[in-house]
Order: structure tokens, then sequence, then C-alpha cells
């Protein structure tokens, strides 16, 4: 199959109105396939659509949604309507905060909490149950090098984006065999608009060699089929910043499923 054919007719991309999201939806609209766009802020949901029907000629529709709000979910439901998601992009989940645990309020953590993992669940359960009795479809989890351990100014970020990772790693492996594509794109710093407006208000300097946001969509469809991770800035056997590289990670990973598999399915 082509992508097209393997990842639509719909995608829905979250985190859609800037940066990677903006480039995952502009890419995959360039290969066929519709898209449908969520972000917070309206506007530039709205622009980025009426650019991608005039370059691509596929249909696109927004919505104006937080994922950290408690009726999310419904409202992508009601969105989507009878349209069939084959891909599924969750690229929303930045931390705007910048701050030491105990420096804010707990509601901004919980929302953090809710948008990254609450949300994450909701959309990779839902969608990912229809795209199964078709026998394919994809899930994309993009997400940080944070996720290999925490630090001061990071701890609630952190600890969702391990969540992340290893909900994503569990999915490849559930999934893998009834022809769902499950990849976690674990990026570094990236040139984003958020990041920039971070970086601004904490009075540092923009560093060299940010990763492009265009660059890491291309290799996230690219290394989609893969899974279960792919670090970005490395190659697949090389371990780099991360405790393992993708190709061992892989390997372990199939190794405790197989386990898992005999211990609670009754299989080989």
């Amino acid at each position: 199959m082509n992508f097209a054919e393997r990842y639509g007719p719909w995608a829905l991309i979250a985190g859609a109105s800037e940066g990677t999201g903006r480039s995952f939806a502009q890419l995959i609209a360039s290969r066929g396939v519709n898209c449908i766009l969520l972000g917070r802020r309206e506007e530039p949901l709205l622009e980025l659509a009426r650019e991608i029907r005039e370059r691509s000629l596929v249909d696109c529709v927004t919505g104006s949604v937080d994922l950290a709000a408690a009726d999310a979910m419904e409202r992508i439901v009601a969105l989507v309507g009878p349209r069939e998601v084959g891909l599924l992009v969750l690229n929303a989940g930045a931390d705007p905060n910048g701050a030491l645990f105990l420096d804010r309020d707990i509601e901004s953590w919980l929302g953090l909490a809710q948008r990254n993992v609450m949300a994450t669940m909701r959309c990779c359960h839902h969608f990912a149950r229809s795209m199964k009795p078709r026998g394919r479809g994809g899930l994309l989890l993009v997400n940080s090098g944070a996720c290999y351990g925490g630090a001061p100014y990071m701890a609630a970020y952190a600890g969702t984006k391990a969540f992340g990772l290893c909900f994503g790693d569990a999915l490849w492996a559930e999934l893998q065999p009834q022809g769902i594509d499950v990849l976690t794109l674990v990026l570094g710093q990236t040139d984003t608009p958020a990041f920039r407006k971070l970086l601004a208000d904490k009075g540092l300097p923009v560093p060299d060699k940010l990763a492009s946001p265009d660059d890491v969509a291309a290799t996230g469809l690219e290394r989609l089929a893969q899974g279960p991770v792919h670090h970005w800035g490395l190659a697949d056997d090389e371990a780099g910043y991360a405790p393992s590289s993708a190709a061992a990670r892989r390997t372990r990973i199939g190794m405790v499923a197989r386990m898992t598999r005999r211990v609670f399915g009754g299989g080989t």
C-alpha cells in the first residue's frame, strides 16, 4: 500500500497550529490524505486549512480544542463524525511553564498531565479501536528526550513524557500484529514558536543547530512503520543521549511482549 492507502483517508493532527504539528499536516496532506487539524487557537488552524486545500487539493477541517479540557474527547469525536481516521498524530504537549514544581499552582501541572497522559490514552483508544478491524493505520506520538529522566524545572513534564514513552512501547507490541503502526518520536531541541517564546520569556539565547520542524515531520513519517521509537538525530543502532538505541529497545520490547503474552494471553 502507498501512504494514502495505509494511513488514509483522514489524518488527525493534534497541535497543528504551528511548529512540528503544522509541518506534519502539510506533509501528510501532500501525500494525499485529508486532514483534521486540532489546536487551541482557531485562526492559525483556519489559515493552515486554506493553505492545504490550495496546495494539496485534499479536504481539511479544523477544531479549536484544548486537550487539557474535561470535554476535549467529546468535542474531538463530534468534530470527526463519520470520517475514517487512519492516522493519529499527537503533537500537542509542550510545557509552557519552565518552572520548579512548587513554584506553580497544582492546577498548572494537572492540566499538563491531562493533556499529555489522559488525552493521549483517550485518543489512542478511540481511534485505534476503529483502525483494528480495518487492519491498517498509524499512531505517531511526538515525545521529548525528557522522557528518559527527570530534572529540575521539568518534574511534571518529564513524568508525563516517561508515561508516553512506555505507553507507546506497549501499544506498538499490542497493535503491530493488527497491522497498526506505532511510533514514539523522541525529539531534542526543535525550532518551534513555543520553544522560542519560552527562551525569550527566560531571557535566554536561541541555541545553535535546532531541529527543523519540516525535517522532524519528514523523519517521523519515514520511521512510522519501523517503531516503536526513533531518536531524533541518531541512527537506529546508536544510543547517544538515550539509555539504549532504538534497535536495542525494539528487541527488548519484543522479548518482553512474548513473555507477557505467555503469562496473560496464553500465547506463544
